[in-house]
């Protein structure tokens, strides 16, 4: 009349071993742990605040270029995306437009600083100049000649040429317009096998 699984002891040892193995290992790693280094502190350095006129371009605003001088007149820009091979098209003194590449002087102590597709910036004796694009007058400065226009209606359908695109050699038997042209076999080669 014992109604207990006869399996209820074996369980209840096995479950009291492995609470004494992990009551052991907790207590054994707490025992013998090693002391905990201590955390060194990284000094923080101060960094200085930004310009202010680094913020100048924000919003609309304009650079700290001083104001140029008449003698120079802007007339055309070639920039690159990296900044490398810019040339800028520059008239001195009412004269021809010449182009000045990056670095160039345009004139003794005035050198080409830098390149943008819409201005450019001297270098006048340590000074910044800003030259900017003259305004669209409505032309293109192109010398292409204008493109036919363009016809958007189907393209009429290609002729058939009255004579063969390929004339044979002479000799060669030729069939009637529109058929497959006679096959011409030669005569029957033996393999040649190597003993």
């Amino acid at each position: 009349m014992n109604r207990l699984p006869h399996h209820l002891p074996t369980l209840a040892t096995l479950a009291a071993v492995v609470a004494l193995t992990a009551s052991t290992a907790y207590w054994g790693l707490q025992l013998f742990k090693p002391q905990q280094r201590p955390i060194a502190v990284v000094p923080v350095q101060e960094t200085p605040p930004p310009p202010v006129d680094a913020a100048l371009g924000l919003f609309g605003g304009q650079a700290t270029a001083a104001p140029t001088a008449s003698t120079y007149e802007l007339r055309g820009v070639v920039a690159s995306r990296d900044g490398r091979g810019s040339v800028a098209i520059i008239a001195t003194s009412g004269d021809t437009p010449k182009a000045y590449p990056v670095g160039k002087e345009v004139e003794p102590g005035v050198t080409v600083q830098d390149v943008q597709p819409r201005h450019v910036t001297l270098l006048d004796g340590g000074v910044q100049k800003r030259l900017d694009l003259l305004p669209d007058s409505g032309m293109s400065s192109t010398t292409a000649a204008p493109l036919p226009p363009v016809n958007r209606a189907a393209p009429p359908p290609p002729t058939p040429s009255p004579t063969p695109l390929v004339t044979p050699p002479a000799g060669t038997p030729v069939g009637q317009p529109g058929q497959p042209a006679p096959v011409q076999t030669g005569p029957v080669q033996r393999p040649v096998t190597s003993q």
